[in-house]
């Protein structure tokens, strides 16, 4: 059997992969990635070059992603299918003695597409995990200020949560990471004011790549922000 392979690329930058995700990218036969249809995909577009050029390379189109709301029953039908179509063919190379690669942005398990693919092979492929440095690692470290101090509560929210549930989510909490923006934008300012966190917020979109940019929220304006875009509060705990 080859071994799938869960490669963890880092916040973006190429230069902030680990020496092991380095060396199997380098060494891979078979690359596999997620993108959107028509799309290069940002998992590729971080390792562009770093592919050796004999490599197949296995684009996995998703079935949708902004097209219909994450609450439609359609939704998760399509990519319940969708993943375990991807899951076939990768197990396929495995069984003929292929390793695979399987790019993926920030760490593997956390909030990756992997993720569903690693559940549904665990147990019958063997799988290597490489982990990485996270998104939010590399925004919050963009901003030039640490996340946390002291005795700190960190809280991870999905912008696709209810509004009420992020305002009283961000009410409790210390630090704060807001990811899955977007569309979603109007919603989480709406909730950061009812915390009373606003004025605290910055916004990183593109964290780490070419064209990253960091703002007070308050002067971000009303644009819908990319889907590579943290929203960030700072805490401001115990200092010696």
């Amino acid at each position: 059997m080859g071994t799938i392979y869960g490669l963890g690329l880092g916040p973006g930058d190429p230069d902030l992969m680990s020496v092991r995700a380095d060396r199997l990218l380098r060494g891979a036969r078979h690359v596999a990635y997620f993108r959107k249809a028509g799309r290069t995909g940002q998992a590729r577009k971080i390792v562009n070059g770093m592919i050796p050029g004999d490599a197949v390379e296995l684009p996995m189109e998703y079935p949708v992603t902004t097209e219909i709301p994450v609450s439609d029953p359609r939704y998760n039908v399509a990519l319940s299918a969708f993943y375990t179509d991807c899951t076939a063919r990768l197990k396929a190379l495995a069984e003929q003695g292929q390793d695979v690669v399987v790019l993926c942005e920030g760490d593997p398990f956390f909030y990756g597409s992997f993720m569903h693919l690693y559940e549904r092979l665990r147990g019958d492929t063997p799988l290597q995990i490489v982990p990485a440095i996270t998104g939010m690692s590399g925004a919050w470290t963009a901003t030039g200020n640490p996340i946390t101090w002291g005795d700190d509560v960190l809280t991870v929210l999905m912008g696709t949560l209810p509004e009420e549930v992020l305002a009283s989510r961000m009410a409790q909490t210390d630090a704060l990471v807001v990811m899955k923006i977007g569309r979603n934008f109007d919603k989480v300012k709406r909730a950061l004011h009812a915390a009373g966190l606003h004025d605290r917020a910055w916004l990183v979109e593109y964290a780490q790549m070419p064209d990253q940019s960091v703002t007070r929220l308050a002067e971000a304006g009303d644009r819908v922000t990319p889907y590579f875009s943290i929203i960030l509060v700072h805490g401001r705990g115990r200092r010696p």
